[in-house]
């Protein structure tokens, strides 16, 4: 058995290999150029554990390992540097240091996204950016139409108010801008409306979508964020991955003014689910204010004020979506598993103990639940 630690670099990686059967470690530098890299990896006597810190732009290197049979452990950086006694830091040092923990079995691991994983966030990626472009799209044109009296204040453009700002007699490149900014949000919602549909369909998001508040998009983010549930001890943990922690009851004194306020809202979470977690709690949010307004006989916008005030922190949007990420989490949980190609073919080696918080790393990042 042959195993490696392997520290990534941009152009360069050195590599400590030690051959099991001998005992033999051999040290090599790599460059990125050319084919070096993957005839050294191909050369290499099988079964073959490589182990390298977890680093941004690494994703041929994963994908080179995987399509030649070898097994890839991703560790954490943060975690593997806490563990070296010696505060001088090579890359002559931090590949034995890797091989080293990947030896005596003490490599803490961090879970890695599957191919299919990785597509699917991909896919969500590309329709956050479209969002926010039209956002900007229909900001310009709101700004167009505020400017010459068609809408008042913060209303939507609607449909019906966009005709008149369509008639609207402006300059040469006023005008040009405005029409290229309709027709570009036309396209955006074209698109984005696509992107949604591939998502509400994804297999993978299906039981999420039984769950109260929660849409297409939002199901496919929690899914391709969290991966294996398993690996998280509990619901409080699920939540802050997706989203926000539950805000602090405890009130905040200031020292100069001697007033209590409410402490921030820490934020958690990938900025791909944080959005979604935001807008599915104010969309749940609001459908209880309009049955609590129907009961009580007060207007919504009173209803909304005693729900959540913005001075505060928005604490029930916050409260909401941290509840409403747990118990998704939950409902991912308890989904039945589908087949996976890639956590059959990195499984764990046979006689080895899988370690770190997340049980075993790669090797653990089995079926998406």
């Amino acid at each position: 058995m042959t195993l490696v630690g392997c520290d990534l670099h941009a152009r360069q990686q050195q590599v400590a290999a030690l051959d099991t059967a001998t005992g033999e470690i051999q040290e090599h530098q790599l460059t990125h150029h050319g084919e070096a890299v993957e005839r050294y990896y191909a050369a290499l006597p099988p079964p073959v554990t490589v182990a390298v810190e977890s680093t941004g732009y690494a994703l041929w290197f994963h994908t080179l390992i995987r399509q030649l049979g070898h097994t890839l452990v991703v560790g954490d950086a943060t975690k593997i540097r806490a563990m070296v006694v010696r505060k001088t830091k090579t890359d002559r040092r931090d590949a034995p240091h890797l091989l080293e923990l990947l030896r005596h079995d003490r490599l803490p691991t961090i879970w890695v996204p599957d191919p299919a994983t990785r597509d699917r966030r991909a896919l969500l990626g590309h329709r956050m950016r479209l969002v926010r472009v039209r956002t900007t799209m229909k900001n310009a044109l709101h700004a167009i139409a505020l400017s010459h009296r068609l809408v008042d204040g913060s209303k939507r453009l609607t449909q019906s108010r966009l005709a008149p700002l369509q008639d609207l007699p402006l300059g040469p490149y006023a005008a040009r801008r405005r029409d290229e900014s309709l027709e570009l949000l036309k396209w955006l919602d074209e698109r984005i409306r696509q992107l949604a549909e591939a998502a509400a369909v994804d297999p993978a998001a299906r039981l999420l979508l039984t769950h109260p508040g929660v849409g297409g998009v939002t199901a496919l983010t929690t899914v391709v964020v969290l991966g294996p549930v398993g690996r998280f001890p509990g619901t409080k943990e699920v939540a802050a991955t997706l989203a926000w922690r539950q805000p602090s009851t405890r009130p905040r004194t200031s020292t100069i003014s001697a007033k209590s306020r409410s402490k921030a809202i820490p934020c958690c979470g990938l900025s791909l689910s944080r959005p979604l977690a935001w807008r599915s709690a104010t969309t749940r949010l609001s459908i209880a204010c309009i049955r609590l307004c129907s009961a009580a006989g007060v207007t919504r916008k009173q209803k909304w004020r005693s729900l959540g005030n913005y001075s505060s922190g928005c604490s029930s949007c916050s409260a909401t979506a941290s509840t409403m990420t747990s118990s998704a989490g939950a409902v991912a949980r308890v989904s039945p598993p589908p087949c996976d190609e890639w956590a059959t073919a990195n499984t764990a080696p046979s006689g080895r103990r899988s370690s770190g918080r997340f049980r075993g790393g790669l090797w653990s990042s089995g079926p998406i639940s």
